[in-house]
C-alpha cells in the first residue's frame, strides 16, 4: 500500500496522473483524512471484515472509499503496530466493476481477497 500512496504522490506533484489514478488519489486521500480522525466517521461506513479478521488474527476492518454509495471501492485497514495507529493493508474496486483500479492484494502471496 505504501508504494502504491508513493507512487501517486509522485505522479500527483508531477502532474502525469491518469484519470482513474487521479480518482483513487483523491478517494484515497478523503478516506485517509476521515480515517485518520475518526475511523468511525459515518461516510467511511467501517465495518468489521470477520472472515479476514478469522484469517489475519487481528480485527480487519472495510471502510467505502465514497460516502452515500454502495458501489464505492473499499479500503482495508486494520489498527495498529503503534497506539493511534492505523495501516492501510489493500484497496479494491466495487466488486460488480471491471473498469475500476487496480485491486491491490491482501496477503503476502499474491491472492486478492474477495468479500
Amino acid at each position: 500500500m505504501e508504494e502504491l500512496w508513493t507512487s501517486l504522490i509522485r505522479k500527483h506533484k508531477e502532474d502525469v496522473l491518469t484519470l482513474q489514478e487521479e480518482l483513487l488519489y483523491k478517494k484515497m486521500g478523503k478516506a485517509m483524512l476521515l480515517l485518520s480522525s475518526n475511523p468511525r466517521h459515518p461516510g467511511l461506513q467501517s465495518h468489521e471484515i470477520e472472515a479476514l479478521s478469522r484469517r489475519f488474527g487481528m480485527k480487519v476492518w472495510e471502510s467505502y472509499l465514497e460516502n452515500k454509495t454502495s458501489r464505492a471501492g473499499r479500503i482495508f485497514w486494520v489498527y495498529g503496530p503503534g497506539k493511534q495507529e492505523i495501516t492501510i493493508i489493500g484497496v479494491e474496486p466495487y466488486p460488480q466493476d471491471k473498469k475500476g483500479y487496480k485491486r491491490v492484494a491482501l496477503s503476502a502471496t499474491g491472492e486478492e481477497i474477495s468479500c
